[in-house]
């Protein structure tokens, strides 16, 4: 607690005494914005003044704009409003309310460190048009291995975020950073450590992905009958390995799991012709109601076809496309 001492002998009356101190002590901090000052009553004994003089001391700081009183609740240094229309227009603060406080507090947590302003500015430049620069190109990478999950990763991102994006092995990606200085590179949070270790931070920028959580089509086969016969179809072989773990870990030995990639007809035939029920990703729908067409006379009853959503998350794909500034 701040330390208030009145000096009856003072030519300054003993009320400005303990304004000024109380204004020092908002101004120096020590009382921050949202701090509860002491009661009239405990500020009375700390100084021994009247209550009186006291609560007319904070009055005139209310005035002032300094202090706020919440009925029932007390009195409180008040956090203080910037004027907006030198900097940032208020359409932007009404869009993202939180962002003044982010920037504001981040400045502050800056000076505390030793920079000045100036200092301050150009790094949150040189940042900006890091971001800015390394945007130019945008690559998806994964393992050769799963190479099939990043074609399906390119086609999600170029239709959301209408721009050409380049597929690269990560055993290759090396290659391609020694001849470009400013890169993006966007990977599946699997994978997002193996990236790292092979990139250079100060000219790459990495952006993991958060996947779709399937928990619909996961609700889906844990209701499943007994000797079942399911179907999982996908563009990429390394979906249809971890969803046929999944289903056995839920179901064990219950139902049957076939499955096929969407690009492989003689193998997506079989799987229409054994299944009653068919999850597919929406890149592969269209094959899968093509081929159920030209087996159709072939099946007693056709299967439930049930497209899930799209590989890649929304709120990854809404991230990207702020920090690409496609919106």
């Amino acid at each position: 607690m701040f330390h208030f001492r009145i000096e009856p002998h003072s030519k300054i009356t003993p009320s400005q005494q303990l304004s000024d101190q109380l204004q020092f002590a908002i101004a120096s901090r020590q009382y921050p914005p949202g701090h509860r000052l002491p009661s009239t009553r405990q500020l009375a004994m700390l100084t021994g003044l009247h209550r009186n003089t006291v609560s007319k001391v904070y009055k005139q700081l209310e005035k002032k704009g300094l202090v706020e009183s919440i009925a029932g609740s007390g009195i409180y240094v008040k956090h203080q409003k910037k004027e907006t229309s030198l900097k940032t227009p208020s359409s932007l603060l009404e869009s993202y309310p939180e962002a003044e406080k982010i920037i504001t507090d981040s400045i502050d947590r800056l000076l505390q460190q030793g920079c000045n302003l100036g200092q301050i500015k150009q790094l949150f430049l040189e940042e900006i048009h890091w971001r800015l620069r390394c945007s130019a190109l945008l690559l998806v990478t994964v393992p050769l291995s799963d190479l099939s999950t990043g074609k399906l990763m390119v086609l999600e991102l170029e239709k959301a975020l209408m721009i050409p994006i380049q597929l690269v092995p990560m055993e290759e990606l090396n290659l391609v950073l020694e001849k470009n200085s400013s890169v993006t590179i966007v990977t599946s949070r699997y994978f997002i450590h193996q990236v790292l270790e092979l990139v250079n931070p100060e000219f790459t920028r990495v952006i993991p992905i958060d996947i779709y959580d399937y928990k619909q089509e996961l609700q889906i086969i844990k209701k499943l009958p007994q000797d079942y016969c399911l179907g999982i179809v996908s563009l990429s072989a390394g979906i249809l390995r971890v969803a046929e773990i999944l289903a056995h870990s839920l179901r064990g030995n219950d139902i049957t799991v076939i499955t096929a990639q969407g690009n492989n007809p003689r193998r997506l035939k079989n799987l229409l012709r054994s299944a009653y029920t068919i999850i597919c990703d929406p890149h592969s729908y269209l094959m899968v109601k093509n081929t159920l067409k030209e087996v159709q006379e072939d099946l007693i009853r056709p299967p439930e076809i049930i497209c899930s959503n799209s590989y890649i998350g929304e709120k990854s794909i809404e991230l990207l496309k702020r920090e690409l500034g496609t919106i």
